[in-house]
């Protein structure tokens, strides 16, 4: 382990990744893990601490700094991009539509196949704040399923569906539309797993045709342009940050 004598300046490796915009914490720790990272040239381990003043960390080779201006961007992700960094088989990923002068990273995904609201930053703390389980942000989603929906499904959807194990938590469902083969549902999540609104509606025989996200708690899509991206005001982090931590909530 590096740098046992405990220091007050020092914070841990993967804190400190979070704060320069490498990943989130737990993105950093797999980083760590996988050995891409070093510190004063030696491979580093979950656990180390560093002091950003002296030690020089590496993540695949390149110097990482802590940046001084934090960005928080909200993108409108079109369907066809990755939400990663970067992809291994060369698939397009959600940098391809940011253009800004700072590492910043995804917090939270959508995959391949869905669109809409995507937050991306390189402030950690943020993005821990965001997506830390005891915060509960309700997520809406736009669902267009086909062919038709009945009581019972809307029932099963709404109490939770077990998926790879474990049963989903209770969610808000609700028809937009409906016409022939084919039903727009609200779906109001405030958990997130992989692929969830996928595989709740495969398990009541149900086809998603589009999935869009719409909002992530108190931020809203609005009229944002498919594949366009904006700076997130300072009131919008404000109001996010807020709703993270229920005690300091707006009446």
């Amino acid at each position: 382990m590096l740098n046992i004598m405990p220091n007050k300046n020092e914070v841990r490796l993967q804190k400190f990744m979070a704060e320069c915009g490498v990943a989130s914490r737990r993105k950093s720790e797999e980083l760590i893990e996988m050995g891409k990272v070093k510190v004063n040239g030696h491979i580093a381990h979950i656990g180390d601490k560093i002091n950003p003043k002296k030690d020089i960390v590496t993540v695949r080779g390149k110097k990482i700094n802590k940046n001084d201006k934090m960005h928080y961007i909200m993108l409108n992700k079109p369907r066809g991009y990755v939400t990663t960094v970067s992809d291994e088989l060369g698939r397009k990923t959600v940098m391809d539509l940011i253009d800004v002068n700072a590492r910043v990273y995804p917090v939270g995904r959508l995959d391949k196949d869905s669109e809409g609201l995507l937050i991306l930053t390189n402030d950690g703390s943020f993005a821990n704040a965001l997506t830390h389980p005891k915060h509960n942000y309700a997520k809406v989603y736009r669902v267009t399923v086909r062919p038709a929906v009945n009581d019972e499904m809307l029932e099963k959807l709404r109490n939770g569906i077990e998926i790879d194990g474990r049963k989903t938590a209770p969610c808000d469902v609700n028809i937009i539309t409906e016409e022939e083969g084919r039903v727009v549902l609200e779906f109001i999540l405030r958990e997130g797993r992989n692929r969830q609104i996928r595989k709740m509606c495969e398990a009541v025989d149900l086809e998603v045709a589009r999935l869009k996200r719409i909002s992530i708690g108190p931020i809203k899509l609005g009229m944002l342009a498919t594949g366009k991206s904006r700076e997130l005001t300072e009131n919008e982090v404000k109001k996010l940050l807020r709703s993270s931590n229920p005690s300091e909530k707006e009446e």
